[in-house]
């Protein structure tokens, strides 16, 4: 059987379900030139047929044109998959409207068939070469007929949720989902959903982030594990209304992974929190769960920030208990998660602050664009007695060298040097002040030694022993940000190692055609490094060199290690 149309056929053909029966379909779709039985194989045939049944049985109306309509998406002609992975057609995408795809096969024919009918890949290429560009309007979604179905919510981050959709309006929907046999009532803002499903009957709502890369203020952007930070974009700046208004709005809603992230704690754990005097037993104490099973494990980030939520429900009477939870989840948040408006949301909770505490919602506030809510916070405190120096170091990422170095000097004053002048030689040689740096790192090296009772025995301080060992790296390694030049390192890997928290951490740096193209951390023995293996050599990757590297908060000895060894490493090609 050999079929020939003239080329400027344009049919539009329409019929009910069931009214021709699938042979009938299948003869609509050859008399309208989509479908060639003879010379564009059997696999071309099963794919259309399969379709055109599917459709007639859905009682669909049928639509062939031969024009190709105006603003086609394009792309140029591919293979195409169904949702079967059994047949494959070759064509070029002409548009996708109302769940409708066209494609414009080789011989200039144009076929119409559902985009549920098309492999996951492909519709995804089909939604990002048919997104609107930012400016153009969407129509509003019939968000009424969503009530009281079931549906698969697709996140913009990429999670997923399954539930009853109870209420909804033009900015958010209530769904109900089943956790275990209890159920729950969550509330999701439409500008987080990319696509709810309902049926067969799919409707995008919004552009898929880039799941997961969370920018800073300055304009890089680190990765981290399996965190997304909706709120956070390159250069971004707010005001305080802004920045107020958004952690308000994120901390009183589920993260987009919460429904598929199980909750997974010991059973033996006492949920109620109490002072615990014994020996350490993370399956009885939820503190040390918290710090030796959830801080060590990245895989398990999440699960332990939805355990807190859980352990924060079952203390909802206790509000001891409930400063405790606050505190951890704006631990999770920050350092774990890198969610900076969750972080402050539960943070801004809190009675009472430590350093810790206070400089990380300080963190929370730069981070989310605001730098005068975060030197307000900073400005409170006279002295930073940090082990490391964490308020020194804010100062001087938000490029106040000269208030990180008056903090430095008072802390020091006030009974900190170790900690405030090892801040203040790296905000230095942040700066590029490197023979400034070194002077701070020699008065780490010349504070006395000092001890402490640990475990019964007298014994060098190891918080002090600490700094002095990473100042006296600094010191070797100083020259290395100084004289770096890429284009004098021959194409290679370099290795280097250097002191972190509980023992050496090595780094592998590759260098092509005069530029730093892998960093990589393959071996430590450090376990509360939160995202310092991933951040710190993103960073230096980004800044093609160790000049402006920011030691990651919270894991600053994990993320100096990674810096250090890195400028072993790229000296080692150097010489």
């Amino acid at each position: 059987m050999q079929c020939q149309f003239p080329q400027a056929v344009s049919a539009t053909v329409l019929f009910a379900s069931g009214r021709f029966g699938s042979r009938g379909l299948l003869l609509f779709w050859v008399v309208a030139g989509l479908v060639t039985p003879a010379g564009e194989g059997r696999a071309d045939l099963n794919f259309a047929v399969d379709w055109a049944v599917d459709w007639a049985v859905d009682g669909a109306v049928g639509l062939a044109a031969a024009s190709l309509a105006q603003g086609a998406a394009g792309g140029g002609a591919r293979t195409w998959t169904d949702n079967t992975g059994k047949y494959k057609i070759e064509a070029e995408l002409v548009d996708c409207r109302s769940g409708t795809v066209r494609l414009k096969k080789t011989n200039g024919k144009i076929i119409s068939l559902p985009l549920s009918r098309l492999s996951a890949a492909d519709r995804q290429l089909v939604e990002e070469r048919t997104a609107k560009p930012s400016g153009t309007t969407q129509a509003k979604p019939d968000i009424a007929s969503w009530v009281g179905k079931s549906a698969v919510i697709e996140f913009v981050s990429g999670a997923k949720s399954q539930g009853r959709i109870v209420t909804g309006d033009e900015k958010y929907i209530s769904v109900e989902v089943a956790v275990g046999t209890r159920k729950y009532l969550r509330k999701y803002p439409l500008d987080r959903i990319h696509a709810v499903t309902i049926g067969a009957k799919r409707e995008v709502l919004n552009a898929k982030t880039d799941g997961g890369r969370v920018p800073r203020p300055g304009g890089t952007t680190p990765q981290q594990g399996s965190a997304t930070n909706p709120a956070a974009t390159v250069g971004v700046r707010r005001t305080s209304a802004q920045v107020n208004a958004l952690i308000d709005k994120l901390g009183g809603t589920p993260p987009d992974w919460w429904e598929s992230v199980p909750l997974d704690y010991p059973r033996t754990i006492d949920l109620s929190w109490p002072k615990y005097s014994g020996p350490w037993n993370p399956n009885k104490n939820v503190g040390q769960f918290m710090f030796s099973v959830i801080n060590e494990n990245p895989r398990r980030w999440k699960q332990g920030t939805k355990f807190m939520h859980h352990v924060l429900s079952v203390n909802k009477d206790n509000p001891k208990v409930q400063q405790s939870v606050f505190n951890q989840l704006g631990h999770c948040y920050h350092d774990l998660l890198r969610d900076w408006a969750r972080a402050a949301f539960w943070w801004r909770k809190l009675k009472t602050y430590n350093i810790d505490n206070f400089v990380g919602l300080a963190d929370c506030y730069w981070k989310l664009g605001n730098k005068e809510m975060a030197a307000g916070l900073l400005r409170r405190s006279r002295t930073d007695y940090s082990r490391y120096g964490s308020a020194v170091k804010l100062w001087s990422d938000m490029g106040e060298l000269d208030k990180s170095l008056q903090l430095a000097e008072a802390s020091a004053r006030a009974g900190n040097p170790g900690g405030a002048y090892m801040g203040a030689g790296d905000a230095c040689r942040k700066h590029g002040r490197y023979s400034q740096a070194v002077v701070y790192y020699r008065k780490v090296l010349a504070i006395p030694t000092a001890y402490a009772r640990i475990g019964g025995k007298n014994q060098k301080n190891p918080i002090l022993e600490r700094n002095k060992s990473r100042a006296q790296t600094a010191i070797d390694n100083i020259k290395v940000f100084e004289t770096l030049e890429l284009k004098r390192i021959p194409d290679g890997t370099y290795t280097g190692t250097s002191l972190a928290y509980l023992g050496d951490l090595t780094v592998a740096v590759t260098v092509q055609n005069g530029r730093i193209t892998s960093v990589r951390v393959t071996k430590h023995k450090d376990k509360q490094y939160f995202s310092a293996l991933t951040d710190t050599p993103n960073q230096i990757i980004e800044n093609q060199g160790l000049k402006g590297v920011d030691a990651t908060t919270g894991a600053t000895i994990t993320s100096e290690a990674v810096i250090n060894a890195a400028a072993k490493a790229l000296s080692a090609g150097m010489k």
